[in-house]
């Protein structure tokens, strides 16, 4: 798989270069193919080239990291000033530098080339443009665009929040937005589900989403629904207290229309199965009454004393 670009990657800045062509990739010149970068910066960090695993200290993470996300040459400053947006020129050029030397050090331990995937030299770094790398946050984000989305495989992707082991304030929008896109599909998939009669599953995807947002008022209402199909009539009610009291508590609100009027679904269906099982016990006894031979007890009195069951 070649290289995978981000559509909605951050949008150009200061400092981005178009000495791309300038920078040839060691493939054009060489006969043996290059192996893909594998980069998951989805939950925990993981890099691989080829079966073999590469581990850069946390700044070298972090300046990674940012060049894939923003995966084209681009001045070293600009780069810097991404990573660490607080810091000084200087300061910042010493540590972009360190953080280069460690991560060149992690591909070297690994016996690979980081030349054959970045570009650097004293002004630009980033990665060749024909660099194969396959970086799972562009296929989270390709999973929930366009008509061939497909919010399960997105869930499925997203292990974790982005860079959670980086703790560096350089991904801190960007892993917001992808939390937002990860919560939303879940909200997705939690409600297909129920429609589609998982209820296991839609009960499993609208907790994961009440665990990271208790006030996704959609996925109490898949909550209330799957109470409704396979659960009791206290169990849709605790779940509907529960939702009105944290919107006062924490928004000052009343729940919306929809959620009101899944709320009563839900009612209605705990009624109706409970009159199919009343309908169904009323069948059985009229069953066994009329298997039941003359003069025989009736079942309620088998087993008490005689003068008890004719009183």
């Amino acid at each position: 798989m070649g290289q995978t670009v981000l559509a909605t990657r951050l949008a150009p800045g200061a400092g981005d270069t178009a000495a791309a062509p300038a920078h040839r990739h060691p493939s054009a010149v060489a006969d043996d193919p290059v192996p893909p970068l594998e980069l998951r910066l989805l939950g925990r960090f993981e890099l691989t080239v080829d079966g073999r695993e590469i581990r850069p200290t946390r700044a070298a993470q972090a300046l990674i990291a940012v060049l894939a996300l923003r995966a084209r040459i681009r001045t070293r400053e600009a780069v810097a000033a991404d990573i660490w947006p607080d810091g000084d020129g200087p300061a910042t050029t010493t540590a972009l530098r360190q953080a280069l030397w460690a991560l060149r050090s992690a591909f070297a331990s690994a016996d690979v080339p980081l030349e054959r995937y970045l570009a650097i030299d004293p002004e630009v770094i980033g990665f060749h443009p024909c660099a194969p790398l396959e970086l799972d946050v562009a296929r989270f984000e390709t999973a929930l665009r366009g008509r061939g989305a497909d919010p399960e495989t997105a869930i499925a992707l997203y292990r974790g929040d982005l860079g959670e082991c980086v703790p560096m304030e350089c991904l801190a929008v960007e892993r917001e937005r992808l939390s937002d896109a990860y919560e939303d599909a879940l909200a997705v998939i939690a409600e297909r589900r129920l429609l589609t009669g998982d209820v296991v599953g839609a009960r499993e995807a609208a907790e994961t989403l009440l665990n990271r947002d208790s006030l996704r008022e959609e996925a109490h209402a898949v909550l209330l629904g799957v109470h409704g199909r396979t659960g009791s009539r206290a169990q849709v009610i605790r779940q509907y207290r529960r939702l009105t009291e944290l919107l006062e508590r924490e928004l000052g609100v009343e729940a919306l229309p929809e959620t009101v009027a899944a709320y009563h679904a839900a009612l209605a269906e705990t009624l109706t199965r409970s009159r199919v099982r009343a309908a169904a016990i009323a069948f059985r006894s009229q069953l066994m009454a009329a298997d039941r031979p003359v003069g025989a007890p009736r079942p309620s009195s088998l087993g008490r004393p005689a003068s008890v069951a004719e009183s």
